[in-house]
């Protein structure tokens, strides 16, 4: 039975020559410590977390599927979904969506009428989570909701020109989502359309990597690069899009050891943070070996793989670094911290995603430190107590917790005699930031508002206090700021962090400080819309704000 993927020695040696002139990370001597800390915020909130998404005003929308029965959360008001075509439920009063509030913790039932399992979203500029796709009657609808008191979900029957299931969704520098692959499809289309007759369009690639009987290609990992083309991901491989030309402008090499990456075979990306409107970087981390998925449907199970490549997209010759992880780990999810460190969570250690085919959870976290040295840039941190396996999801929020959920390895809801059941809770993770210790280096902002509207390439002045004074000349704060995901399946879409030029900070009264920063130049580096802004004082973030950028 295969296990680690052997990484030949020379790229070991090459990987720590690449990154042993990069310069320091920014003063860290007064470093939080600590390894995080879990709180469960909802014994159940009645369906699986299968799908996320953080809105503007700290709401998350939340939803499992329609096609097995009913979930534990009764709809409101007596409404009830009624399917002639559906195989489990025709009649059903259940929800299968919710509204989570976090400053409330307090969760409502939310009405959808088709099925959306295994499906995509993004937000558009407005700030309206746009949900594309899902399984039989909902394969090509899109759905949208808007952030507004007691507002539901709206549904386009025919919004899509073909159907999506484990398609990925990014959102572009123009405002519209462009919607790659799913089960059997080997092209993108966009949305909205512009008119009716707007097409798909080919994406051979995805013909390519596609695998018999496995695929390794669904929920393709998708980046917008800094010069506004697509990097994607898919099976072992990738490409830089050109979406507009429908050209690919750069084939990238086969990532080392030729192990698939993606659904099934589920393993987590993210694009590392922004810190130059020339330079991208892209990570991508555990994963099952080639053949797992069909031995893990003869009862085999194989060690999931513990490596993560890490990619410089915008070298003239790019090549991938491998790192070790201190966990192996399928099904993970990685989840980009306001402090420019990335959140390893859930998962198992063996198997694949699929019904019934991972085993041995992981329970502990590992948090990726980007700018550490090489080999010591991993860090393992407290365990949860619930497994977290096929079907969980996680995403930051605003105050800096990681929001996690979700879990169900079974066709239908099974709590009972199983190895590992169907899980309806909602916990949080803290961060080592959040740790008590690190309390006096936590900045607090005063200003600029909350929902302030920014434009692009504009001077901010950012003012904020501590309870820990400064050291003069100090450079350890910085401005970051943090588009929300759409997190399902492993995969956190149009996940963004960008650190903003700066200045030295600047004492303005006692314990208060003001900071100079640039926004973004364009729509390439952040595309229009919402996103968290934060202030990072020796790698402890404060509270964000929501700001918008247009």
């Amino acid at each position: 039975m295969r296990g680690r993927t052997f990484i030949p020695s020379f790229l070991v040696i090459l990987c720590q020559l690449l990154f042993i002139s990069l310069p320091p990370r920014l003063n860290l001597t007064h470093a939080a410590s600590g390894r995080g800390q879990w709180v469960l915020l909802q014994e159940s909130i009645g369906l699986v977390s299968m799908h996320m998404q953080l809105l503007n005003n700290d709401h998350v929308i939340i939803y499992d599927r329609t096609d097995f029965g009913r979930s534990n959360l009764l709809l409101a008001d007596g409404k009830c979904r009624n399917d002639t075509s559906e195989k489990a439920v025709k009649y059903d009063c259940t929800a299968h969506s919710a509204e989570y509030d976090v400053l409330a913790n307090t969760f409502r039932p939310l009405m959808v009428q088709s099925d959306l399992w295994c499906s995509s979203g993004a937000v558009s500029s407005d700030g309206r989570l746009i949900q594309t796709g899902g399984w039989s009657d909902g394969e090509r609808v899109v759905r949208v909701f808007r952030s507004c008191h007691g507002c539901d979900w709206e549904e386009i029957p025919l919004g899509l020109k073909v159907r999506r299931w484990y398609a990925t969704d990014h959102i572009l520098p123009d405002g519209r989502v462009i919607i790659i692959g799913g089960r059997r499809q080997f092209n993108y289309e966009f949305y909205p359309k512009s008119a009716p007759s707007d097409k798909v369009f080919s994406l051979p690639f995805l013909v390519q990597t596609n695998v018999l009987k496995a695929e390794n290609n669904l929920y393709p990992f998708v980046h917008l690069n800094v010069d506004g083309h697509l990097f994607i991901f898919a099976n072992n491989r990738a490409i830089l899009l050109d979406y507009v030309k429908n050209a690919v402008v750069r084939t990238y090499p086969e990532i080392p050891g030729g192990d698939p990456r993606n659904y099934p075979s589920t393993g987590s990306s993210v694009l590392l943070p922004l810190k130059s409107s020339s330079e991208a970087e892209v990570f991508i981390c555990g994963g099952a070996p080639n053949g797992s998925y069909q031995q893990a449907q003869v009862g085999k199970f194989v060690m999931a793989l513990n490596t993560c490549g890490r990619i410089k997209i915008t070298d003239e010759s790019p090549m991938w670094c491998v790192e070790t992880m201190p966990l192996a780990r399928v099904m993970g999810d990685m989840i980009l911290l306001p402090n420019g460190n990335i959140l390893i969570v859930n998962g198992a250690k063996a198997g694949t995603a699929g019904w019934e085919f991972g085993r041995d959870p992981v329970l502990h976290p590992v948090l990726y430190r980007c700018d550490d040295t090489f080999g010591s840039r991993f860090e393992i941190l407290n365990p949860s107590t619930i497994p977290r396996v096929y079907h969980s999801t996680a995403i930051l929020l605003r105050d800096g917790r990681v929001l996690v959920g979700g879990s169900n390895p079974h066709t239908y809801y099974n709590f009972t005699n199983v190895l590992y059941p169907t899980e309806l809770s909602l916990e949080a993770f803290s961060p080592p930031y959040l740790d008590s210790q690190s309390s006096g280096f936590r900045p607090v902002i005063l200003s600029t508002t909350s929902q302030a509207k920014l434009n692009y390439g504009q001077g901010l002045t950012v003012r904020f206090r501590v309870k820990t004074a400064l050291s003069k000349g100090e450079e350890g704060v910085f401005v970051t700021m943090v588009a929300p995901s759409f997190t399902t399946h492993s995969f956190a879409m149009n996940q963004r962090l960008l650190l903003l030029s700066q200045g030295d900070a600047v004492m303005v009264s006692p314990l208060v400080y003001e900071i100079q920063v640039t926004t973004p130049a364009s729509g390439f580096l952040a595309p229009s819309g919402y996103y968290m802004l934060f202030v990072v004082n020796q790698d402890v973030p404060s509270e964000g704000i929501w700001v918008h950028i247009q």
